[in-house]
Parts: C-alpha cells; structure tokens; sequence
C-alpha cells in the first residue's frame, strides 16, 4: 500500500468511528488528517483533501478547537492559517474525556437526579420508577467519579490507573 493510499484509508476509517465517539464524521476525519499530518495544515488543505466546503471545514475546525484537540496557528509572512491537532495520545485521551463527561454526562445526571426526585407513593409502577432511576443515578455518578479520577493524571494516566489497580 502507498502513503497517499494508507493515509485516506485511515482518515476513512477514523471518520467512520467518530459517529460511535458521538462527532460528525466529517469532524473525525479532519481529526485524523491533522493527526497524521507532521506540519501544520491550512483550511484549503483541509478541504481539498476531504473535499468539503469552507463551512463545513471551518465549522468543523471550530468544533474541534472547543473540544481542545486542534489548535490555530500562524506562520510567519502568512496570511492563511494553519491547524494543528493534540498528538498526545493521553493528553487527546483526557480531553476527550472530559469534553464528553461534559456534554453527555453530566447532563444525563442531572436528568436522572430530577425524575428520581419525584414523590412516588401512589403505585408500584411509581416506586419502580424511582427505585430504577435511582440505580442509574447512582451508577452513572461511580462512572463519571471514576472518569474524573482518571483524567486527573495529565503525565501517562493509563500507565499510573494500572499501577494503582494492580495494588
């Protein structure tokens, strides 16, 4: 397999799995490009290899800088700017981590603390209800606690969880 060849099929292949990460493809796959790119890359770069829009690359771009894994940056003499992402693996890992604690925890917490709050003494379907929603608040809690633990090591998180575990 050639680079040009090897370097789509992975771009491919990590936009397919974004839609399982909770991101547009499209995100994923500018994700990736800029990953495995060793110099920063410019908007139209970016949209002549994805073949995208300016929109849709620059809303993309946007989305990805919130998140904290693709950075702006400026080069001398250049009126364009150039993107670059986190090539980090545990610092990508800890962000994205916690980006999606944010986004889709959290708010899921807070939805589950509020119906499990409710007054059930009427029927059994009530108190199941309650009883159920409870679980999953309290589940759900351990998780996002545990994730928080995680991400709070910024230096080989995985490496220091495991040493801890194995004692």
């Amino acid at each position: 397999m050639e680079f040009k060849e090897a370097k789509n099929k992975f771009v491919q292949t990590w936009g397919a799995l974004g839609s399982q990460w909770g991101i547009n493809k499209t995100m994923a796959q500018i994700h990736a490009l800029l990953m495995v790119s060793a110099e920063p890359v410019s908007m139209e770069d970016v949209m002549e290899e994805l073949q995208i829009s300016r929109g849709n690359a620059s809303m993309n771009l946007r989305a990805l800088m919130d998140w904290g894994i693709v950075y702006k940056e400026y080069k001398a003499g250049e009126r364009r700017e150039y993107f670059t992402a986190e090539k980090d693996l545990d610092e990508l890992a800890v962000k994205i981590a916690r980006e999606r604690s944010k986004r889709e925890i959290k708010p899921a917490l807070k939805v589950l603390k509020e119906v499990s709050s409710i007054e059930a003494n009427q029927t059994e379907e009530e108190k199941h209800f309650v009883d159920q929603t409870t679980k999953l608040y309290d589940f759900l809690l351990k998780a996002d606690n545990v994730l928080d633990k995680i991400t709070e090591y910024n230096d080989n998180w995985l490496t220091k969880l495991v040493v801890k575990l194995m004692k």
